[in-house]
């Protein structure tokens, strides 16, 4: 029964989404006001048939145009929040309709589909950048049809290409994925300005087996490179790189306007990952400094583990050996010494060691109730001032098993005990006296949506209060389904009084807010 509501919710997302790209797109298309945005299209060089085929809109900078407009279609205020589209402040009434306002506003928008070609969220890019304009780029949060973790954009146009070209090109940017498709390049995706995750690149594995990563040359772009390429390596895909030089192009998309037929070569002649690790980690270094030396062989000593096959293993032990002038005994026995440091590391290194090892195992294996828990963690971390709201509104109860449920309890604890709460300084003596929980606060790094940490305080507010409400009802249903098998074990045996405790105890749950 629970899964054809949740069915039938998703289903009215998903109408919500149509309706709301409808909007975006006819605004950019038909509204004078929409002009500066048709302009910078323009000026982007996207053509009238790219637009449209990407269904590349405009949201008026009014606070609450496109809600309005979605109430007059039919759709509840409830599923306007939810589906992200809308947000909600604390002083939001429902009956009269006030304290709802527009997510997006003075935005292009770039709807996101999933593989099945359902839009399931909507990236925003500022027109004209302000101090309250809250970041040149926002998303749709999480929502019941969003999960950022799993989708890949431009997947669902590009599916048919991948298979047939037998690789993947896979970019940093939406515009860079537009660019290439406009430009010819059709079998591209993008990451959406993040790390790949595991999901992700299992999902473009049923594609292909064969992946080309291309991401924008600044330092931000080497480190997403690096981590989605580990973990493309982890699940045995055939990585190579593409690395654009910063005096030729930042990215793909400024690649395509400068030398089209070079960003294609480029890319035809992509190198092997373990070229691009050596070509990366060699660069500034002086072969002729012994301390230079010992850092290149740990750093692509632990590039070659990764490899599986013995015979391609030792041609790369070799190519070391050669750049090093290094016996390969001695590479050998480094690696023995490198693994036996790992074992003794201090506290601080295991729980950063800790922390990378679980990163894709939480992302692989969260419940929502997982999600919205580290939702309200990251939140209370980035905006220290949201933590009083969530200690008064949340139980740690609600938390279950959640790897955050003992960090919680810590924190609230410190916030009912302590006249003068300090966040910071509890941080700081959680980290040197408790591992686990050390684990947990370097963990929510980089964590929750991209969107929270362009949030201002309402934002943080609303999102935290819509996760607390969310945590509630998910507690609430589990323990309706834990209540109603005692139920049944109890009728079973022909208990009478446990199946009178029990109703008791399930009609006093279902009164609960």
């Amino acid at each position: 029964y629970r899964s054809e509501i949740d069915k039938s919710q998703k289903n009215r997302l998903f109408e919500i989404n149509v309706q709301a790209l409808r909007f975006f797109y006819n605004f950019l298309e038909k509204m004078p006001t929409a002009e500066p945005a048709r302009e910078y299209l323009r000026d982007r060089r996207l053509t009238q048939e790219t637009i449209d085929e990407w269904k590349i809109g405009f949201a008026p900078d009014q606070w609450s145009l496109l809600t309005s407009y979605l109430l007059k279609k039919g759709f509840s205020i409830d599923d306007l929040v939810a589906s992200g589209l809308t947000i909600k402040k604390d002083s939001a009434n429902t009956t009269s309709g006030r304290g709802f306002y527009d997510r997006f506003r003075g935005r292009i928008m770039f709807p996101i589909w999933d593989v099945n070609n359902n839009v399931v969220g909507f990236t925003g890019r500022v027109l004209v950048e302000t101090e309250t304009s809250g970041g040149k780029y926002v998303n749709t949060p999480q929502s019941p049809v969003y999960d950022k973790s799993t989708v890949v954009f431009g997947l669902n146009k590009a599916k048919q290409e991948i298979r047939q070209q037998k690789k993947v090109l896979v970019v940093e940017g939406q515009m860079d994925v537009i660019a290439c498709w406009q430009a010819g390049m059709k079998y591209v995706v993008a990451s959406s300005g993040t790390a790949l995750t595991e999901k992700q690149v299992g999902l473009l594995k049923r594609y292909t087996p064969n992946m080309i990563m291309s991401f924008d040359a600044d330092n931000a772009g080497q480190i997403a490179a690096k981590r989605g390429v580990d973990i493309a390596r982890t699940l045995e895909m055939d990585v190579k790189v593409v690395m654009l030089s910063k005096d030729f192009a930042k990215d793909p998309d400024e690649a395509i306007k400068k030398d089209k037929e070079k960003l294609f070569e480029l890319v035809e002649n992509a190198k092997d990952v373990m070229d691009w690790n050596f070509e990366r980690i060699l660069v500034g270094k002086d072969l002729n400094n012994p301390k230079d030396k010992q850092k290149i062989a740990e750093e692509l000593l632990l590039e070659i583990s990764f490899i599986p096959k013995e015979i391609e293993k030792d041609y790369w032990m070799q190519k070391l050996s050669m750049e090093l002038s290094v016996e390969i005994s001695v590479l050998r026995e480094e690696i023995k010494r490198l693994r036996a440091l790992q074992k003794k590391e201090s506290v601080n290194s295991h729980t950063k060691v800790v922390v990378e090892e679980k990163k894709d195992e939480f992302k692989n294996k969260k419940t929502r109730l997982d999600r919205l828990a580290e939702e309200v963690m990251v939140l209370i971390f980035k905006f220290p001032k949201t933590a009083s709201l969530a200690f008064k509104n949340l139980d740690e109860k609600y938390f279950f098993n959640s790897e955050y449920k003992k960090l919680y309890e810590l924190l609230r604890k410190e916030y009912n005990n302590a006249s003068d709460f300090d966040l910071l300084k509890l941080q700081d003596y959680f980290v040197f006296k408790d591992v686990e929980i050390a684990t947990n606060i370097l963990s929510l790094e980089g964590k929750g949506s991209e969107e929270i940490y362009n949030f201002d305080k309402d934002s943080a507010e609303a999102d935290l209060l819509s996760a607390i409400k969310e945590m509630k009802e998910d507690w609430k249903r589990q323990e309706l389904q834990k209540l109603q098998m005692e139920l049944n074990k109890a009728q079973q045996n022909g208990g009478t009084e446990q199946t009178s405790e029990i109703l008791l105890r399930l009609n006093d749950l279902l009164k609960k807010d």
